[in-house]
């Protein structure tokens, strides 16, 4: 579509009932506010959160309350569409960036998407659109575990990380080890070559006494037990935060969309510190079957919806 025109597709949940609840409806399109862009989508990854949405989790949390439909979708990268006024960036910038939060008609799979410059990082050069769509969800995720991890112990020390090679699980290995800890990744055994290859060691089984444990693949109580007494947990679900117990500090990591954050963890990726890994492109057309494919499991990055 050209901006000229009265309409977006957008992807809505209007009765939430799974994947095939997420239907393409069109929108009419909204200018930019002061501080603000409209970005044209390029890519926009499918999230374990948004199976959520589809399935009316959130709404029965009491999370959701719009009149007429949610609209799914956190991740995006694409180009400024439209800029307000002191919004600091030019039509046709590449950035990157996510919305977060569940009560909102609007989301990142669709055309179109106003958003707080403030929220959005400027992709480099070299990082493809489409590529650039799985990271910032995962890997501010990542960033703000690391930083509830804080440092290692003195000495060194060791972490755990479950789903080492899910979404968010590898940028932890990675950035994890910049903090001093000896991290050890938890994966299915035909993941091996890829967890090492994070420089991390691996293991197919949570085991016990480890310093510390983030929680990538949401395993929860499994994996507070594997951690020693006194130690660390970072888990991944706000909604089922676990109780302390044995002295072991428990927290829980809700991402907050940071451009200045997710600036410096895309130049990570151009380097190739940190991965970007696209599981399969899909049209928006077709998010339902996008949806249905993330909730059948196995997918090894992320599914990216493009117009």
């Amino acid at each position: 579509m050209t901006t000229q025109q009265q309409t977006y597709r957008q992807a809505v949940v209007r009765v939430p009932s799974g994947p095939r609840s997420v239907e393409i409806a069109d929108v009419p399109p909204v200018e930019p506010g002061p501080g603000q862009v409209r970005v044209r989508i390029a890519g926009a990854a499918v999230n374990p959160v948004d199976l959520g949405v589809a399935g009316g989790v959130f709404h029965r949390l009491g999370m959701v309350n719009q009149p007429e439909h949610t609209g799914p979708g956190w991740d995006f990268a694409g180009t400024v569409d439209a800029a307000g006024p002191d919004a600091g960036l030019t039509v046709g910038t590449r950035v990157a960036g996510f919305v977060d939060g569940f009560d909102r008609a609007h989301g990142s799979h669709a055309e179109l998407l106003v958003v707080p410059a403030a929220d959005v990082a400027v992709v480099p050069d070299g990082v493809d659109l489409v590529e650039a769509a799985t990271v910032p969800l995962n890997a501010t995720a990542a960033a703000m575990i690391v930083d509830l991890l804080g440092a290692a112990p003195e000495g060194g020390g060791r972490l755990l990380v479950t789903g080492a090679a899910g979404a968010v699980g590898p940028h932890v290995a990675v950035l994890a080890r910049d903090r001093g800890w000896e991290v050890t990744g938890m994966a299915r055994a035909a993941d091996e070559a890829f967890v090492r290859g994070l420089g991390a060691g691996f293991t197919t089984e949570p085991g016990e006494g480890w310093d510390a444990v983030a929680d990538a693949g949401a395993l929860q109580e499994r994996a507070l037990a594997a951690v020693r007494d006194g130690g660390r947990f970072v888990g991944v679900q706000p909604a089922a935060r676990l109780p302390e117990e044995r002295g072991v500090s428990v927290e829980v990591v809700f991402a907050r969309p940071d451009g200045e954050l997710l600036t410096r963890l895309l130049a990570r990726v151009a380097k190739g510190d940190l991965p970007a890994r696209v599981h399969a492109v899909v049209p928006l057309a077709e998010a339902a079957d996008a949806y249905q494919a993330m909730a059948g499991g196995g997918v090894r990055g992320r599914i990216v919806l493009v117009p």
